[in-house]
């Protein structure tokens, strides 16, 4: 892994840090740094991000993607636990939960193939084990004898309606795993409406938690579906159809 160009103030990081009641070593914090500093040259050429700042980029992506510890416990992962983070984007929320906890086994899927080479390189220059990137819709990958079903974890902070989400994100869940989901303001309204879709995909919803990033005013809430029986083998429908018509 390479070296920083320069020195930066962590600071407000570490204090997030110790509010998840996380510590991390000197190569996790410099493998957050390069990724940052990987992530604004990228960003230059393509498409990647709309925040570029340090400290924003250090809140808005990397606390924010650490958050999910507040409902799922992943110190625990010995390498037989799978997470999938479908429509990452540029690798939010599944580059920075490897970086936390790299025995964690970890699957970034993005339809965008810039995006996925961008993926391939970060994990690449970070030494980044046990984590690969896949270029391909969630529809594509959900079909039998592919992914489907094979993850105890799936997360997702795609900007897209819970009903439509789910239908993306549960075919991936193993019966008895989890789907996460990265919200922010109507969480609760959007549940409320995407029970009934939630239900039919064989999920159950198990909670949510609300609450705001830690020296901040960002409101943030993680939902959480559990995988309680098979998704049916119709779902998720063709490329596009979730999206047009949700399920109700």
């Amino acid at each position: 892994m390479r070296e920083p160009s320069q020195q930066y103030d962590l600071r407000q990081f570490y204090k997030d840090l110790k509010e998840f009641s996380l510590d991390f070593s000197d190569t996790q914090i410099q493998q957050f740094v390069v990724y940052y500093e990987l992530l604004a040259e990228k960003n230059k050429v393509m498409n990647l991000t709309a925040i570029t700042e340090f400290e924003e980029v250090f809140k808005k992506h990397f606390t924010d993607s650490l958050s999910l510890i507040k409902c799922c416990d992943l110190s625990c992962a010995d390498g037989e636990l799978a997470l999938i983070d479908i429509g990452t984007g540029a690798g939010f929320p599944g580059i920075p939960l490897k970086i936390a906890f790299p025995d964690l086994r970890v699957t970034l899927m993005d339809s965008l193939n810039k995006r996925v080479d961008f993926l391939r390189e970060v994990i690449a220059e970070l030494g980044l084990n046990g984590i690969e990137a896949i270029h391909g819709r969630a529809e594509d990958y959900a079909k039998p004898g592919q992914l489907r079903e094979k993850y105890d974890l799936c997360v997702s902070r795609a900007v897209a309606n819970l009903a439509v989400l789910s239908e993306y994100c549960l075919p991936y869940v193993k019966v008895g795993g989890k789907f996460i989901a990265y919200k922010s303001e109507k969480a609760a309204e959007e549940l409320e409406e995407a029970a009934n879709a939630i239900c039919i995909l064989g999920g159950e919803a198990a909670g949510q938690i609300t609450f705001t990033l830690p020296d901040s005013k960002l409101h943030r809430c993680l939902i959480t579906v559990e995988k309680v029986r098979k998704t049916p083998a119709k779902y998720p429908r063709k490329a596009g159809t979730a999206g047009k018509k949700p399920l109700k």
